[in-house]
């Protein structure tokens, strides 16, 4: 299969007239390894694995997001390919919409296969790679136990950790927001978003809007 034929899964469920996600085009990163996780409160809060290769970002739905703690395996998804645009997408997906809900940048970075390359690999059912995020780090493999079904699960190394990370770092890395003050600011279910954020996490009153530029107000509204 040709990696645009590749993306015609990903073309067919969406009506680019109606979201503002990226269109099906292959292309390729200046590092040709890019990675990244993307946080996203659709009918069910999940998050979105993606790794580049070919032009395309091959991607696997992880219901409770990634652990950093070797123990923890963590069920992976399969889903379509993603066009490699799609790694900076952060915002609404227009409910009724596939997919329909708020998405989130959560982690990104670079990555490197440590078995060959990777659609070999993905081929045979097991890919180790090393991941250089700002949340995550170090090595990981994704295994395929049947079908679409895989395992996320992270080697022992000095990045492994019992920390819960979806609980202790649940904010964007591109722009500190919260999937609530995503929605917010973008038009999307405030209130559905919030359901995806972990409880008791500061989020801002409301935004004001000026000259087409936003401000955060935190706590007490502003003078202004």
């Amino acid at each position: 299969m040709s990696n645009m034929n590749s993306l015609e899964e990903y073309k067919k469920k969406r009506r680019f007239d109606r979201t503002a996600e990226p269109g099906p085009e292959v292309e390729s990163s200046e590092s040709g390894n890019r990675f990244v996780v993307q946080k996203h409160r659709a009918s069910q809060l999940h998050y979105d694995f993606r790794l580049e290769s070919g032009g395309v970002l091959k991607s696997w739905a992880v219901p409770k997001g990634p652990s950093p703690n070797p123990s923890v395996k963590r069920l992976a998804m399969a889903v379509e390919d993603h066009p490699l645009a799609y790694a900076d997408f952060e915002g609404v997906i227009t409910e009724g919409e596939y997919g329909g809900g708020t998405v989130m940048v959560w982690d990104r970075g670079t990555f490197k296969p440590e078995n060959g390359d990777v659609e070999s690999a993905l081929k045979k059912g097991e890919l180790k790679i090393t991941l250089r995020g700002k949340k995550l780090k170090g090595s990981w493999v994704l295994v395929r136990t049947r079908g679409r079904q895989w395992l996320l699960i992270k080697h022992r190394d000095r990045y492994a950790s019992d920390v819960d990370i979806a609980l202790s770092a649940p904010t964007s890395v591109v722009t500190k927001r919260t999937l609530a003050e995503i929605a917010e600011d973008e038009g999307g279910d405030v209130r559905k978003a919030a359901s995806g954020d972990p409880p008791g996490i500061p989020r801002r009153t409301r935004v004001l809007r000026r000259k087409g530029r936003r401000r955060a107000v935190w706590g007490a509204e502003s003078s202004e």
